[in-house]
């Protein structure tokens, strides 16, 4: 509870993913919250709805598995009491290892907390410019141009930013299935449920969707764009990839490892697999498939996969500009401004990558800005944990060259002693980052909320 001499009123601006678990954090520990966000009265160009917390890219969260470093991030929320965690597993559609979700449906749950909770005040409104007073910015990579150009007044410095993307989401009658075939990689998941739909190629078939895809017409970037353009390493466009060579989508987004077609019995040269996109299975994803391919062009080479002869695509792939800040200069690991002490940023804007590394930034600023508010210390996550690991590396990273970063057992520290088995290495880095978490919280005071189920 909040103790009466201390300010009780907390600013979160945007109500994406970080912003709304930050305000819910806050509001359960006693403060009263102003939830900011500007749509419906003014959208973004990647946002369809005025929901919180609507999922724009992918509809995964990543995989679930207790031993992929999204699968720690999920258990480390989990510990810190994440209302979105909760939701997303409440929305939860069979996807394999992944942890899915109907996007309508997990954005509807946040929504309805948000707006039900007696101590958060919704205000639909843009905010133009950084608040006064206790605030959270979590306005995420589209941050309105009015805010943007504060932010940049503030921080005397130019924003960084990379160019993200959107997959094509076909129906799923429109799918032929008697060319493409149901089954998770490896045989996870449900695979009587339908988790993927895979569309198998051949080699003749992959180099000519290759050869189109190296052709196609591209969507002209705005000038001042076209002079520097940043692409995210690990959500690239299918044709940047294509450019790169030949094979090099048969190591990405179309690897075939895993999997096998059940008419041919042999593994395919290449595979698209496409994900559940809604609890009905109306609707399916073309997994890691964003594009900035013109509309028209889109449509005509994403038919040549075979399954997708007669597609009816219900979005097309698109290109969008995401913003962040040069964190490693402007933040410390608890997300607190360097030049304000009630200022806290939260979400994509700070450099993380992925939809759960913004939820765990979320949390982090408001369990901070609820400690500073009452005049305790910074709680700095262990650097052994995954949200501590990206914590530390969003704020420690070389400012010059500072680029987005999603979880991975790369930004771990080293384990005491050198386990050669990946598998084992990996578990003994989840081993160890839950028992830091769980001692974390209990040295520092930490006491996480328990959403209702």
């Amino acid at each position: 509870m909040v103790p009466d001499n201390m300010i009780r009123h907390v600013k979160v601006v945007g109500a994406g993913l970080a912003g709304s678990e930050a305000a819910w954090q806050l509001a359960e520990r006693g403060f009263q919250v102003q939830l900011y966000e500007m749509r419906p009265h003014k959208m973004t160009g990647a946002h369809v709805s005025d929901r919180f917390a609507e999922l724009v890219c992918s509809n995964s969260l990543g995989s679930k598995l207790p031993d992929r470093a999204s699968g720690l991030l999920q258990a480390e929320l989990k510990l810190l009491g994440s209302l979105l965690i909760n939701c997303a597993e409440r929305a939860a559609i069979p996807a394999g290892g992944a942890l899915a979700v109907d996007r309508e449906w997990f954005a509807n749950l946040v929504t309805e907390v948000l707006e039900q909770h007696t101590n958060i005040q919704i205000i639909r409104e843009e905010v133009e410019s950084v608040p006064s007073g206790a605030v959270i910015i979590a306005t995420g990579p589209l941050t309105s141009d009015a805010l943007a150009r504060d932010i940049i007044r503030l921080t005397g410095q130019d924003h960084l930013y990379f160019y993200d993307a959107v997959a094509p989401i076909v129906t799923a009658e429109s799918i032929n299935m008697d060319v493409a075939f149901f089954a998770s990689r490896y045989e996870r998941g449900q695979i009587e449920e339908g988790d993927y739909i895979n569309c198998p190629m051949n080699r003749e078939q992959y180099l000519h969707f290759v050869e189109a895809l190296q052709m196609a017409e591209k969507t002209e970037l705005r000038g001042f764009e076209r002079e520097d353009p940043h692409f995210f390493e690990s959500c690239l466009p299918i044709e940047q990839i294509a450019a790169r060579g030949n094979d090099a989508l048969t190591f990405g987004p179309m690897r075939p490892v895993g999997l096998r077609d059940p008419r041919t019995k042999q593994r395919p040269h290449a595979v698209v697999q496409l994900r559940r996109d809604n609890l009905a299975g109306s609707l399916y994803n073309l997994v890691g498939f964003q594009t900035n391919i013109r509309w028209g062009e889109q449509a005509r080479i994403l038919r040549l996969i075979p399954g997708l002869e007669n597609a009816e695509f219900v979005r097309m792939g698109q290109m969008h500009r995401n913003t962040f800040i040069n964190a490693p200069a402007l933040l410390g690991p608890t997300m607190q401004f360097h030049r304000r002490a009630d200022l806290f940023f939260a979400g994509q804007i700070t450099g993380v990558e992925g939809y759960a590394g913004n939820i765990a930034t979320g949390i982090v600023a408001a369990i901070n800005m609820a400690r500073h508010l009452g005049g305790s210390p910074g709680w700095i996550v262990p650097p052994t944990t995954m949200i501590g690991a990206l914590c530390h590396y969003i704020t420690h990273a070389e400012p010059k060259h500072f680029q987005p970063m999603k979880a991975n057992f790369g930004i771990l520290p080293d384990l005491p002693v050198h386990i050669k088995n990946k598998r084992d290495r990996y578990r003994a880095y989840v081993e160890r980052a839950l028992a830091d978490m769980r001692h974390a919280l209990v040295s520092a005071g930490v006491v996480a909320p328990q959403p209702q189920q």
